[in-house]
């Protein structure tokens, strides 16, 4: 139990610094790599909590496909790929606020309904099968939908890409 509180706060460590990073630094493909780090290391954490399953789909989905989708939507549409300076606003102080309360108030609510429970002894255990079956029978429109989107942003990436 010890290795694993240890290898809980170096990779939460690493999740919270790569987060950090990624939104504080001013060059959009550094951000979108330090991303691919805090994914990275969320499906790590999923591992952990021995979610074998959902960290396979973290690393497949997210950092497979939608973040090689992304790298390709900034290297296509011709975004700066250097230190850009007019990427911070004056009204960041206003935004750190509101994230202070938003974080407090997501805190005290998580609190209030879960804070004088205990984890089970005996967990329930879902099986990749149980996954599947759920997925494509009872939330099979909503995936495709959701693969229907990702087509049309990648179209939508090679159309603004084409020089005509």
């Amino acid at each position: 139990m010890i290795a694993q509180n240890i290898a809980f706060g170096i990779i939460a460590t690493v999740t919270a610094v790569s987060a950090v990073l990624m939104v504080t630094t001013r060059n959009v493909v550094h951000a979108a790599l330090y991303l691919v780090a805090v994914l990275a290391s969320l499906g790590a954490l999923y591992v952990l909590l021995t979610a074998e399953f959902v960290a396979t789909t973290q690393f497949l989905v997210y950092i497979g496909a939608v973040m090689v989708l992304f790298l390709f939507g900034v290297m296509l549409t011709r975004a700066p790929g250097g230190e850009t300076q007019s990427l911070t606003a004056t009204s960041w102080p206003v935004a750190f606020g509101v994230a202070a309360i938003l974080a407090g108030a997501l805190t005290w609510a998580l609190l209030d309904q879960f804070g004088s429970d205990e984890l089970s002894e005996n967990p329930v255990v879902f099986r990749t099968a149980d996954v599947g079956d759920e997925i494509f029978s009872t939330y099979l429109i909503a995936f495709e939908a959701a693969s229907v989107l990702l087509l049309a942003a990648l179209i939508g990436a090679i159309v603004l890409a084409r020089k005509d």
